[in-house]
């Protein structure tokens, strides 16, 4: 039975940086997709059933983290990799990691490679698949 593409979900109220996140990874050996709010990002997990959430952290609606927590209510094996350029962002990862909640950050602008790296790491089963589509 062949491997399948480990399917990622970007979700970011900026569409360049969603689009952008979305093509990197699928030139890079992943099935992902790119969704604008955290809203629509509820509405497709369960059809989609994501390896791993992208979200930026400060989005309009529903926050990256609301999205994450209901996420993994939902498929608590996907992974969560949040990202943020701002610095409110500490304190909503506090209040989160207050409630047993505990997600990695990337900080805005990322770099493409570290980006992989980090989703390499979070998805280690698919690590042999993934090392050499880059």
């Amino acid at each position: 039975m062949p491997q399948t593409k480990p399917r990622v979900l970007i979700a970011d109220d900026e569409e360049v940086i969603a689009n952008t996140l979305a093509m990197i990874l699928s030139q890079s050996g992943f099935d992902a997709h790119a969704v604008y709010s955290g809203e629509k990002a509820l509405e497709m997990v369960e059809s989609l059933k994501p390896d791993i959430l992208i979200s930026d952290v400060i989005m309009s609606g529903i926050s990256g983290i609301q999205t994450a927590i209901r996420v993994r209510a939902i498929l608590p094996s996907c992974k969560v990799l949040l990202f943020s350029g701002q610095a409110a962002t500490a304190n909503l990862l506090e209040e989160a990691r207050a409630q047993g909640y505990e997600f990695e950050l990337l900080t805005k602008p990322v770099h493409p490679a570290d980006l992989l790296a980090r989703i390499r790491t979070a998805a280690p089963q698919n690590a042999s698949l993934l090392s050499s589509k880059s």
